[in-house]
């Protein structure tokens, strides 16, 4: 048995080929360069699904059943995408849509419920029944298990917890409301957040790093602690109390067993984690229990978008 997930990033289009074992034997990459029209954003990852199939040397016949993890607030039994803020999609019914191009069963979530998803099938949270897995990215999004079923809230659009207030009238985010965790946490504000501080410090070493504000990424700023900078680790501690907050937040609303960080700023491991603890530790409100959630990175990296929404034919079909 054979399945393709689909991970769909505001930067990338990932798909792959995965099989029973939950191991991806095939991957195919696009570029999503939105904002542009979502019918040419469809056609690429199509593309990418048939990239993924010819790289793991099968044909579109082997392919039992696709699954779609994107951007924004999502109805899985009807297949739309009712709104993506960094997509700019609005009720767009993206499963029919992929579904007449590649004429095979499609499934379709939010991708970091898909993220989450995979890492408990077969990462971080596997053997896990409460369960939350926080994607620092592009955005913020968060994925969250509760006794082993996947909270998706009423009208399915729950689960966004990067577009909760943490600095109230805070920085704008791109969903229309101010001071959302995802314009403090995401890497696009730690990229805005090292720019900002690199503009105050002209004689920062950050500088010698990145050479030009353009080509500022989320390591900077850590590369630039690590090289001893004084305004690169001012960033970064800001950076990990910002993170450390919303995961706070969660811990005191949830109490998993388990949080997982993942997205591009999670390779930083120990270096993002540790700070992280410490305020949490401070912060949370469950003190004096010795059970206390465990704050880990995300074990299967991009891969667990990929597998998640590989498999959520068997949380949809």
């Amino acid at each position: 048995m054979f399945l393709v997930g689909i991970d769909l990033g505001g930067t990338n289009i990932a798909a792959g080929v995965v099989d029973e074992n939950k191991k991806i034997i095939g991957i195919g990459k696009m570029k999503t360069n939105s904002p542009r029209p979502a019918e040419e954003i469809v056609d690429d990852m199509a593309t990418a699904v048939h990239m993924a199939v010819e790289n793991a040397s099968l044909e579109m016949s082997d392919i039992k059943e696709v699954g779609i993890g994107s951007p924004g607030s999502i109805d899985p039994i009807n297949g739309i995408v009712t709104y993506s803020n960094n997509l700019q999609f609005s009720m767009l019914h993206l499963r029919e849509m992929i579904e007449k191009r590649l004429d095979v069963k499609v499934f379709l979530d939010n991708d970091a419920n898909a993220a989450a998803f995979g890492e408990q099938l077969a990462g971080a949270g596997k053997g896990t029944k409460d369960f939350v897995a926080v994607t620092l990215g592009t955005g913020v999004g968060g994925g969250i298990i509760v006794d082993g079923k996947m909270l998706v809230g009423s009208n399915f659009a729950g689960g966004e917890l990067g577009h909760t207030v943490i600095i109230l009238n805070g920085e704008q985010c791109t969903c229309g409301r101010k001071g959302c965790w995802e314009a403090y946490a995401s890497a696009t504000a730690l990229i805005r957040q090292t720019c900002e501080a690199m503009k105050k410090d002209t004689n920062s070493k950050m500088w010698g790093i990145a050479g030009y504000l353009k080509n500022v990424n989320g390591r900077t700023a850590f590369d630039g602690m690590r090289a001893g900078d004084k305004t690169a680790c001012a960033v970064v501690d800001r950076y990990c109390e910002y993170v450390a907050c919303g995961i706070s937040n969660i811990i005191n609303v949830f109490q998993p067993e388990v949080i997982c960080v993942g997205g591009g700023i999670s390779k930083e491991g120990e270096t993002l984690l540790t700070p992280i603890r410490k305020f949490v530790e401070a912060d949370r409100y469950t003190k004096s229990t010795d059970k206390q959630t465990v704050i880990k990175a995300a074990e299967l990296g991009n891969d667990a978008g990929i597998i998640g929404a590989a498999f959520l034919g068997s949380l949809y079909r």
